[in-house]
């Protein structure tokens, strides 16, 4: 059957390999837990040991083969030898997930140079170095790939309070998707990114709480989402699904906004 008479083929990626990083944050464990979910096979980088292990365990109950690495993609050779022990572990690599990163926020005055260096560092040259030797991987093996990394809604839209590395470093993230993606384009390799805003973590659970603070922050932050709510970690299931699967091998360059409609009005 083709996609038309079975249009949820499009999206199976089970025994596909992927590569994620920044497996133990926020996005990194969502995406974690739906490609696992899916059947894929997993190499998880992290630099938190405990939350990686506990991740990694909670994807092999799910069935799937997980390698586990303790590291960071400081540099061209961890970003190779996270390739690398992809292909040496399943023998391929199918789908790279950047969601390794960092934020460090202060008003530009308090910002010294190191700490906005050490942010664009982070978020764009680990993804840019990432990217590449994902790419050479899937070069080689010749028939296509999914390179999907995360943005944010703060790489279309300012911040007032001391964002301006985070921004910089965010839309710098969607040069390099719209750059490659037309590099990569006659390859088969597809380059995206999923743009959140706000979504429930560990990191903003203070938001969702029933606080007069988290009420009055909630409020004037939904006052520009049209579904008027925060984002659940259900709702990056679909777009990542999409952009590690044949559904979106005709789109690529795309920074695919998860917000609500934020980044609408």
């Amino acid at each position: 059957m083709n996609a038309m008479t079975n249009p949820l083929s499009m999206f199976d990626v089970k025994d596909k390999v992927a590569l994620i990083t920044g497996a133990s944050g926020a996005f990194g464990m969502v995406a974690a837990r739906i490609l696992a979910g899916a059947g894929c096979n997993l190499v998880l980088a992290a630099g938190n040991p405990s939350a990686l292990d506990e991740i990694a365990e909670e994807c092999l109950g799910l069935g799937v083969a997980v390698s586990a690495i303790n590291t960071r993609p400081n540099d061209e050779g961890a970003c190779q030898a996270l390739v690398d022990e992809a292909v040496n572990t399943f023998g391929r690599l199918d789908i790279l997930v950047v969601a390794s990163g960092m934020n460090k926020v202060a008003l530009i005055n308090d910002m010294t140079p190191e700490t906005f260096e050490s942010v664009m560092d982070a978020n764009v040259t680990q993804s840019w170095l990432l990217a590449r030797a994902a790419a050479g991987q899937m070069k080689a093996q010749g028939d296509g790939g999914k390179i999907v990394l995360v943005s944010s809604a703060r790489g279309l839209l300012g911040h007032p309070a001391g964002y301006t590395a985070y921004c910089a470093s965010k839309a710098a993230t969607d040069g390099i998707v719209k750059a490659l993606g037309c590099e990569l384009g006659p390859t088969g390799i597809t380059v995206n990114a999923i743009a959140p805003t706000v979504f429930r973590s560990p990191l903003t659970a203070w938001m969702f709480e029933d606080t007069e603070k988290a009420k009055e922050v909630r409020k004037q932050f939904l006052a520009r989402v049209p579904k008027g709510r925060l984002g659940e970690p259900e709702d990056l299931a679909g777009p990542l699904l999409f952009l590690a699967s044949k559904a979106s091998d005709f789109y690529t360059g795309h920074i695919l906004y998860a917000d609500g409609g934020y980044t609408a009005g």
